[in-house]
């Protein structure tokens, strides 16, 4: 488990790897900002927040955004708690066991930008594997064991009775197709990835088969827009414009998931497969991008976008065994909700059904 002193200490390490859209003409007057992800390339796992730098939605709010790839959570939490970015991905499954041991920055989630729940098992078609408890004795893949793929996966798995330490074998396979490749030639036997992930490696043909989910999985892990509570104290107008843009921008995908990936694909050309045509790679993202959107939505009732419900971290803490977490108050805020979801949602909905590339 990571300390405050390795948090400290672990920046010299972590570099900032800052991918913007190349070719965006930025006006001087717009202010700068960054948010950090625990990913190691630009991919539409986050395509959510990208997007408004092409739709004008970030410069509506008065700022231009470039996203930072950190590679592991932890990675962006050093970076955030230093002040090298405004705003970084908080996960409860990397924050919630530093908090338990008081060893967390001092850091707010102030935005959920996706609900629960994302993350699945997959296996080859023909594997003996059928569910979660025949894992035993198998080698189970995660992209990282940085990322929030591996901590989900082994709560999953404690909770069913499996020792996720003695029970299973734990492998990094790297992001993407390079995992999907890993389980076709049995270097795994199974991969525990999430949703966008497994999107990339069913448009790369890579069949696989999901085990069925465990009866009544609980809603955690969902992915909150953090900062720190000083920053958000003297920068409220900033932070509610961006997480105002990452709404607008859900509700455009939401309305027409094509043209988000084709706006995606304008910003990001890189991230298409080389020689493909456009689209293929509007195919390709739209493919990896399917099962996240409509977790952009909220899994509860008379919720607005971007409300984080205090029921779901304490959830997500009991669901890790940290059972000493009574109060998540410190960790989350919902002061700028209303702020966030003043705009006039069925003009960006009306924008998006009638978008041409």
């Amino acid at each position: 488990m990571i300390t405050r002193r390795q948090f400290v200490q672990g920046i010299g390490a972590a570099g900032l790897v800052t991918l913007a859209p190349p070719g965006l003409v930025r006006a001087q007057e717009l202010r700068k900002i960054r948010m950090g992800f625990g990913i190691k390339s630009i991919n539409p796992i986050i395509i959510n927040i990208l997007i408004g730098e092409g739709l004008g939605y970030n410069r509506e709010e008065g700022f231009s955004f470039s996203a930072a790839a950190l590679g592991t959570n932890s990675n962006v939490m050093i970076a955030l708690d230093k002040g090298d970015l405004e705003f970084g991905v908080g996960t409860p499954s990397f924050q919630l066991p530093l908090y338990a041991k008081k060893e967390l920055p001092p850091i707010v989630n102030y935005y959920e930008y996706t609900y629960p729940y994302k993350w699945d098992v997959a296996v080859q078609p023909g594997s003996p594997v059928k569910s979660y408890q025949d894992l035993k004795g198998r080698k189970i893949g995660v992209s990282d064991l940085g990322t929030t793929d591996y901590p989900v996966t082994r709560a999953v798995l404690r909770n069913l009775g499996v020792d996720p330490d003695k029970d299973v074998q734990w492998l990094a396979v790297g992001a993407g197709v390079t995992a999907g490749v890993a389980l076709q030639r049995g270097v795994i036997d199974a991969l525990a990835y999430f949703d966008t992930g497994f999107g990339q490696i069913e448009a790369a043909g890579i069949e696989m088969r999901m085990l069925p989910r465990p009866k009544d999985l609980p809603l955690i892990g969902g992915l909150f827009i953090s900062a720190r509570a000083d920053f958000l104290k003297a920068n409220r107008k900033l932070a509610v414009g961006f997480a105002r843009a990452v709404n607008k921008s859900s509700e455009f995908l939401l309305a027409n998931p094509e043209a988000g990936a084709r706006v995606f694909i304008k910003l990001f050309p890189e991230t298409a497969r080389r020689g493909a045509s456009e689209a293929d790679a509007v195919k390709s993202i739209l493919f990896a991008a399917k099962r996240r959107i409509p977790l952009y939505r909220p899994p509860y009732p008379n919720t607005k976008m971007g409300f984080i419900h205090e029921a779901e971290l304490l959830l997500d803490a009991k669901f890790l065994g940290l059972d000493s977490i009574k109060d998540v108050k410190p960790l989350m805020t919902n002061e700028l909700i209303d702020e966030i979801n003043n705009y006039d949602r069925a003009k960006i909905i009306a924008q998006a059904k009638a978008y041409k590339a």
